[in-house]
């Protein structure tokens, strides 16, 4: 008896060992729907260090093709810290230097993108704060392109929500999901080549990484912003000020690969809305699939309704109803629903043809 109560402490002790995360703000997110999974003090406002450029990467690549040659000038002496240790006159890419952002983290290769792409770092943050507003960051506010303190003491702040609603949106771009997953990579300027290797370790170290971002300085400490995808399951997991890192995003994302399932809800073209027939000569659609990940009880008490509006005037692209998803008694998603007009071609009448053919001779 004594040796199974000893082993059962063990045990438990264990678990709780390999349960337990050393970071001051963690979050994990559903990729696919945006729910969360897992958090931890995951609104508390912290300092976010180089996984600001996220959004700088994701700025410049909705602003600027990605083949526009950029000129380093004199603004580059500014950068400190990481880099990419570009020179004045070097040109280079869009392309170039956002993996030089990326992969090593390059605050050089920060100010000439948004100088290059905004006219001024000024202009480029006022981007920045725009599109965190727009996609619902809250409790975020950028001051530079590079995750550095500035010298008044300021620093971009965040949430690990906030961040976890960033790599979401980040990763709808294809490009970006292209550089964040790149382990290595090959630039060459006027004048230099460069090899650069990715700091993220993990993907390396854990074969379902799909990207992420690292950070620190001395008062945000280690931050890190993950990707991963398993079984068409994609989760982002944040962390800020975590000394151990690498290791709390595996163990994280191995607990909710095996605890949750992919389970697709609606698909965008094959609506079915029941007792409801008023566009039936028309096509209802969803701007994408409806998909999430849930555990197996969770999945038993998934159910849809719909909220439709009956409109006199419409075309093409309008908006005509919602979808709602509801968790037992919590709505957890939300999706619009659109209309597209059919085609109708009237059958033309005995005397129409014979006018057409009279006009034509």
């Amino acid at each position: 008896m004594k040796k199974v109560f000893f082993f059962c402490c063990f045990f438990f002790l264990f678990s709780m060992k390999t349960e337990a995360y050393s970071a001051e703000s963690m979050i994990a997110m559903d990729l696919s729907s945006g729910r969360v999974l897992y958090e931890q003090n995951a609104h508390k406002e912290k300092l976010i260090a180089s996984t600001t450029k996220i959004m700088t990467t994701i700025i410049a690549l909705e602003q600027m093709e990605m083949d526009t040659e950029i000129t380093v000038d004199e603004r580059v002496l500014k950068a400190y810290g990481s880099g990419i240790y570009i020179e004045i006159g070097e040109i280079l890419t869009l392309r170039d230097l956002l993996y030089g952002l990326m992969l090593r983290s390059g605050n050089d290769a920060a100010i000439v993108i948004a100088c290059g792409v905004a006219g001024s770092m000024e202009s480029f943050v006022t981007l920045m704060n725009q599109k965190a507003y727009e996609i619902g960051m809250s409790h975020t506010t950028f001051y530079n392109a590079h995750g550095l303190e500035e010298s008044s003491g300021v620093g971009n702040t965040s949430t690990a929500y906030d961040m976890a609603l960033l790599m979401k949106y980040a990763m709808n771009n294809q490009d970006f999901r292209e550089i964040t997953k790149t382990e290595n990579y090959t630039a060459k300027s006027n004048t230099k080549t460069y090899h650069w290797t990715n700091k993220n370790k993990l993907l390396k170290t854990y074969p379902y990484t799909i990207g992420g971002k690292t950070g620190f300085t001395e008062k945000a400490r280690r931050t890190l912003v993950s990707a991963a995808s398993k079984d068409q399951k994609e989760i982002a997991i944040v962390t800020l000020n975590d000394g151990n890192d690498f290791q709390d995003h595996q163990n994280l994302y191995d607990v909710l690969f095996s605890k949750y399932q992919f389970v697709s809800i609606l698909k965008k073209n094959e609506l079915d809305i029941p007792d409801f027939s008023y566009y039936e000569n028309d096509e209802l659609y969803l701007e994408k699939d409806i998909e999430m990940m849930l555990t197996q009880e969770e999945e038993k008490k998934i159910h849809v309704t719909f909220e439709m509006n009956e409109l006199e005037h419409y075309k093409s692209g309008d908006v005509v109803g919602m979808a709602h998803i509801f968790l037992e008694n919590d709505e957890i998603l939300c999706s619009k629903i659109y209309v597209r007009r059919s085609e109708v071609v009237e059958k033309e009448s005995f005397f129409q043809k014979i006018f057409r053919w009279f006009h034509i001779w």
